[in-house]
């Protein structure tokens, strides 16, 4: 099984409020990840919340997504990763798919192509590109899991990642999502026109 992980914490300090619940398309962001997700196939979807943890927990519909608060958010996003494969942990789970709340324009069939581009144990890491840009969501196996829980505040998963670059894809898409990152109230109104 992949799960998927959207990563909600963080204090949205260059947006000045909360992207989590910025509108797109008459949802929030965080719905918007949330369906893309299970429309592209993602059935088991944690979304890992810190910062406004129950005000978003109120104002979200997460249609079937396991809320986790990472009481730590403030030590950075490698602890909403390690808050949310704590969370996900299991037998079956074979990777997850990493989102961020910032990139809620990719397509449920970017989910698809990363998930059927994925070949344990061949690969580790699948990284979609567009435009040969790298973007996210990024889908990482459950071999790099002990890794990734081991991190130190402020490294981020890169650090892990890099070191698999032999057992890594990069999958070009044609979706321009996937480097779409909303993370200023410029871009935000960029996006909405």
């Amino acid at each position: 099984m992949i799960a998927g992980l959207v990563l909600a914490a963080g204090e949205s300090s260059r947006m000045g409020r909360d992207k989590a619940l910025l509108l797109y398309r008459g949802r929030t962001f965080l719905e918007a990840i949330v369906r893309t997700l299970d429309a592209g196939g993602i059935k088991r979807i944690a979304v890992v919340l810190g910062h406004h943890a129950e005000e978003i927990r109120q104002k979200t519909r997460l249609e079937g997504a396991e809320a986790v608060v990472n009481e730590h958010y403030r030590l950075g996003q490698t602890s909403s990763l390690q808050a949310g494969l704590a969370a996900l942990d299991g037998p079956a789970l074979e990777a997850v798919l990493v989102c961020l709340v910032d990139h809620p324009t990719v397509h449920a069939e970017t989910v698809r192509a990363l998930v059927g581009a994925f070949e344990p144990p061949i690969l580790d890491v699948v990284i979609p590109s567009y435009g040969g840009e790298r973007g996210h969501p990024v889908l990482i196996a459950r071999q790099l899991f002990p890794e990734l829980r081991a991190l130190g505040p402020g490294i981020g998963a890169n650090s892990i990642i890099r070191k698999y670059r032999d057992t890594t894809r990069i999958l070009e898409v044609n979706d321009p999502g996937v480097v779409t990152d909303v993370d200023d109230p410029k871009t935000y109104q960029d996006l909405i026109r």
